[in-house]
């Protein structure tokens, strides 16, 4: 027997989440059994289930967890293929989650119920598709009670959302170094007057930063404050104006020059026509479950993947606009696709308490397959990252998988090359093909283009 904590899941006192010989169990502890089977006994849980709104869970007998203090309850969960996090989602991603939660949150307070927190690292995502993942963030709602996730929810979905829509900053690089999110105190100085003409960054940004500035600090003086009430209606009024604001927000600078790559590139038709059979019958031939696609653009081969049989494809993408048009096309067309945000030459770290609290992508993203085209030069060339130490790490994510390789005769190496010193002597496809045969076999190779761009199928497994 072997069972491990997840050491994301203890800041809730009434359960944790544990891996039991493989299985993920949730153990509910006394002091939140009641809020739990309150909730389950109405039939709200089952209902959201249902819907595809929240984890499926079964309850197992307490027993099959050897715990010091014995569970209320044990729940199995089925296991996600692939967890992501907020500082990991593009614009359209976390809008899409903050919609969610907000309409989780209303269903529930129509239901006599409410979430006991805001944070997003209890949204995840199937495809594109958000569940919640946190069966104990929901309990009996008290008639009067103020919003206790009001402030996590401004610093995790409200304050990036509005930096981005109303700043044109994107906030990966800011959310992942502070994992609590954008408190109202940093994001309000960035805010100009016109913002604040608007009531829901007035009220939930400028007035909070305010009152959060001008906290009693004195313990008598707290003491002697009235505990705030909000009814039941104002509670659902500032919902619904949450959402009202949030559906609203869109971002005007995803115009990228990466966002229309597939449509302008310096493949012909011919070529492209090459490259997407060799893709396919590479993942014909492997049969992944899970494919990664590093620099996914706008999900083209990330589709070509799905539709020669892989069940889901993760992409990254640093580029927001290409990232915007992998989002669209997963929906448009229905797509087990979920694009995400990644500085590949400084990916996300393990970090949060003990530095285990959130996963490093290197412990996530063990695939059983990657996709890694037009994308070698850039970090080799564009972040001076030594070949074979890219390679070491695009196959360290995949078992199985496909590596592009354009010289420096490409016209888009032409490019990186074009206004600095040619210092890599070792970029050759010589070199490629010896780094990859260091750590797997080569089982299948091709030209696709005359100026030589190089496709590689690997195997690593012994």
């Amino acid at each position: 027997m072997n069972d491990r904590t997840d050491p994301g899941s203890f800041r809730d006192p009434g359960g944790r989440v544990y891996y039991h010989d493989g299985r993920v169990l949730r153990a509910i502890f006394d002091s939140a059994a009641r809020n739990y089977e309150a909730v389950r006994d109405s039939g709200f849980l089952a209902e959201l289930v249902e819907s595809g709104r929240l984890l499926a869970s079964a309850e197992l007998p307490r027993e099959i967890l050897n715990l010091e203090v014995a569970p209320a309850h044990v729940l199995e969960h089925p296991r996600l293929p692939f967890i992501s996090y907020p500082y990991e989602w593009s614009f359209a991603l976390l809008k899409r989650a903050a919609l969610f939660h907000l309409d989780l949150q209303l269903d529930a307070l129509r239901q006599g119920f409410t979430l006991s927190d805001a944070t997003a690292y209890n949204v995840q995502f199937q495809g594109t598709t958000p569940v919640f993942i946190d069966h104990l963030s929901l309990r009996p709602y008290v008639e009067g009670e103020i919003w206790q996730g009001h402030r996590q929810f401004c610093m995790q979905f409200l304050n990036p959302l509005i930096l981005w829509s109303r700043r044109s900053v994107s906030p990966n690089h800011w959310y992942r170094g502070s994992l609590e999110g954008i408190s109202p105190e940093d994001l309000s100085p960035l805010l100009g007057w016109r913002h604040n003409l608007n009531w829901t960054v007035l009220s939930h940004v400028t007035g909070q930063a305010v009152l959060q500035r001008r906290a009693i600090s004195s313990e008598l003086q707290r003491r002697a404050t009235p505990k705030p009430r909000l009814s039941r209606a104002a509670f659902q009024g500032m919902l619904e104006g949450l959402r009202s604001f949030i559906g609203r927000c869109e971002v005007d600078n995803h115009n990228t020059v990466w966002a229309d790559y597939e449509h302008n590139n310096s493949y012909d038709q011919a070529t492209a026509g090459l490259k997407r059979q060799f893709v396919a019958d590479s993942v014909s031939k492997f049969a992944p479950r899970m494919v990664i696609d590093l620099g996914c653009n706008s999900g083209e081969y990330s589709e070509v993947a799905l539709g020669a049989g892989a069940q889901l494809v993760v992409g990254f993408d640093f580029d927001h606009g290409a990232l915007d048009a992998a989002y669209a096309r997963a929906i448009s067309k229905q797509l087990n696709l979920l694009p995400l945000w990644l500085d590949a030459a400084n990916p996300s770290p393990s970090q949060g308490w003990a530095q285990a609290e959130r996963q490093g992508l290197q412990s996530r993203a063990n695939s059983d397959f990657v996709l890694a085209l037009a994308f070698i030069h850039h970090i080799a060339i564009g972040r001076n990252v030594p070949l074979e130490m890219v390679v070491d790490w695009i196959i360290s994510l995949g078992v199985t998988g496909v590596v592009e390789f354009p010289p420096k005769s490409d016209p888009m190496v032409r490019q990186l090359l074009a206004n600095r010193e040619d210092i890599f002597p070792r970029y050759t496809e010589d070199a490629f093909c010896a780094a990859v045969e260091a750590r797997a076999r080569i089982v299948d190779r091709g030209h696709v283009t005359e100026n030589g761009r190089l496709l590689v199928a690997f195997d690593r497994r012994e």
